[in-house]
């Protein structure tokens, strides 16, 4: 059995990195100055010459070599490296605890009801005494 290196695709790391900071071909085309089919065509591109690979890494936010280094796998190991829970119930999920009284809330919508039934029979106690 032999494994195959996947060749290091700067167009697809590109796009990654993009979509993982929430940037839109579009946003990365203005910001480039051109238009939305060329960043398209440059995240199809296998390879990038030095200048346009700095100018994208810039408005990525990343460096040029942060760029052709891009490893999801090791974007991945420094998330589960770092996440911490102390809750084992929880594995793989954020514990959260509200930071309010579940109670006090009942309370209020209880008075709120009751406040509604108390304007609801004024109301018909008001339209009653009008007939």
């Amino acid at each position: 059995m032999t494994t195959t290196t996947k060749p290091n695709h700067i167009g697809r790391k590109i796009a990654r990195i993009r979509e993982l900071r929430g940037m839109k071909q579009e946003t990365l085309a203005e910001e480039l100055g051109i238009s939305q089919q060329s960043v398209s065509t440059l995240e199809k591109s296998e390879t990038l010459d030095d200048e346009k690979l700095e100018r994208v890494a810039k408005v990525l936010g990343v460096t040029k070599e942060g760029i052709e280094n891009f490893s999801e796998e090791t974007i991945l190991n420094i998330i589960s490296n770092t996440f911490n829970s102390n809750d084992s119930s929880t594995l793989n999920a954020i514990n959260i605890q509200p930071s309010f009284n579940p109670i006090d809330k009942v309370v209020e919508l209880y008075e709120r009801l009751v406040q509604a039934e108390k304007d609801k029979v004024a109301y018909l106690e008001e339209l009653l005494n009008k007939k």
